[in-house]
């Protein structure tokens, strides 16, 4: 099994930053990749971005290319969101997430249903 706790989040003016973290316990070695979601209410969980657990390879969201970052700690098993420019459509519920699998080539997960464990969320709120 394996744990994720996230902290921050909050409320932020438009053209703000916020940085999200999220740590991971337990049988942190089954895991290959770590993802960020979010959620508005009414609507289906949306990809942010995703990163290796080596840190090598990332994959992001076209709507939150170029200002947000995903990266990792290895020495804390935490893996970070930090988000620049933030609009008021990015505001949603943010999860993370940890996904067991290895996959063949090059590829990246990003569908909801590829990841095994998931944070308890946090909400971010952007104000025009």
């Amino acid at each position: 099994q394996v744990q994720l706790v996230q902290v921050g989040g909050g409320l932020v003016q438009a053209g703000g930053s916020l940085r999200l973290s999220c740590a991971a316990s337990g049988r942190t070695s089954s895991i290959a990749f770590m993802g960020w979601f979010r959620q508005i209410p009414g609507k289906e969980r949306e990809f942010v971005a995703t990163i290796s657990w080596t840190g090598r390879r990332t994959r992001y969201a076209d709507s939150v290319k170029g200002r947000f970052t995903i990266s990792r700690d290895n020495a804390k098993n935490a893996v970070y969101l930090l988000m620049n420019s933030l609009k008021p459509e990015d505001t949603a519920v943010y999860s993370c997430a940890a996904d067991r699998t290895t996959y063949y080539g090059a590829y990246i997960p990003f569908m909801e249903y590829e990841f095994d464990y998931w944070g308890q969320g946090t909400q971010v709120t952007v104000s025009s």
